[in-house]
């Protein structure tokens, strides 16, 4: 039996990937999150509490899941004081994990990106602990979740949108990303990177386009607009002019790419997740509304945070190195995310 480590476990990507891991593996997963923006895991492990052991939750019949309720930072400082625990009371030793997923990350949707850059750019904090503790106690395998603003601002406007390759980033020459948010993403992916080269440990960095699903927070478009289609607004607002397009890509397809690249992967490289189709946020309203069978007025809010004009995805290299293509279509996604809010917002 392995021992996995996810951070950010209880957000929207860190919890499907451990229902992902506990319905495909007989592994133990080590869980930290600070819970300040994810959900309690009491809410959704399909697992019960069995008992509590200094700041750590244990769950399953077979103390399967640990649960650390902490920052990153600190959680990794305690687990660097308290392997001798970790291994007499649990049989896992802290220097020999096999899977490291990070998903760790000060995030919140646009309206966090641009209006508390700041907060956001904590995450190169965290990132430089995580990958110091990584060259430290060297896990076999580390998959760090980047993301598509990592791109040059410049490819995603006017005439110069064009779908994103990896070839678009180069460390030794490369454009203005989205924000701080983008900025820490892309050292991120610089440290996973000089992991991998000098460390010699097999790191695979994954860049998500926007990627979404049932559970997200309303915070992200996807949701919030399935839930005013689905309490019968009349006007739907949309943020923007509702022209501002993105690559869309849902979370189980996320979760498969993620496993994919940790398998394949190894030298630090980044490679696209994303379906390979730009589809405005006018169109994801007008989907929605074929779905709910209902058609309100469209009132656009021009003073909304937007980010940039259009992004989406180049699939070649992803193809190519992982033999990895989407398997849900966007009107398949969207219906699932419509029922969903459903049951949500008006039972």
């Amino acid at each position: 039996m392995k021992t996995q480590l996810i951070t950010g476990a209880c957000g929207f990507v860190g919890r499907h990937m451990v229902k992902r891991l506990l319905d495909k593996t007989n592994d133990k997963i080590i869980l930290i999150d600070d819970l300040s923006t994810g959900t309690n895991p009491i809410l959704w492990l399909p697992a019960p509490l069995k008992k509590e052991a200094e700041q750590v939750k244990i769950f399953g019949e077979n103390e399967r899941i640990i649960f650390l309720q902490m920052d990153l930072r600190i959680a990794l400082q305690y687990l660097e004081n308290n392997f001798h625990f970790f291994e007499k009371e649990y049989g896992i030793d802290i220097n020999k994990i096999s899977d490291v997923f990070h998903f760790a990350a000060i995030v919140g949707g646009r309206t966090k990106i641009d209006e508390e850059p700041m907060e956001v750019a904590l995450n190169l904090g965290i990132d430089a602990d995580f990958f110091h503790w990584v060259c430290t106690h060297r896990p076999a395998r580390v998959l760090y979740a980047s993301s598509s603003a990592v791109y040059p601002v410049e490819l995603q406007c006017g005439k110069h949108v064009t779908p994103l390759s990896e070839s678009d980033i180069d460390f030794k020459s490369f454009g203005e990303p989205d924000t701080t948010y983008g900025w820490s993403k892309l050292t991120g992916e610089y440290l996973a990177h000089i992991t991998a080269s000098h460390y010699q440990i097999a790191v695979a960095c994954v860049r998500p386009f926007s990627g979404y699903g049932a559970d997200q927070s309303c915070a992200y478009p996807i949701p919030a607009i399935a839930g005013r289609i689905a309490r019968k607004e009349n006007p739907v607002e949309v943020w923007g002019s509702g022209e501002q397009g993105r690559d869309f890509i849902y979370i189980d397809d996320v979760i498969d790419a993620c496993l994919l690249a940790i398998e394949k992967i190894s030298d630090g490289r980044a490679v696209n997740i994303g379906s390979g189709q730009l589809t405005t946020f006018g169109e994801i309203v007008n989907m929605f509304m074929s779905i709910g069978g209902y058609q309100p007025k469209i009132k656009p809010l021009l003073t909304r945070p937007v980010g940039v004009q259009k992004r989406y995805a180049n699939l070649d290299l992803v193809k190519r190195l992982l033999d990895w293509h989407p398997s849900v279509a966007l009107e398949e996604g969207l219906a699932r995310v419509y029922q969903h809010a459903i049951k949500r917002f008006t039972t």
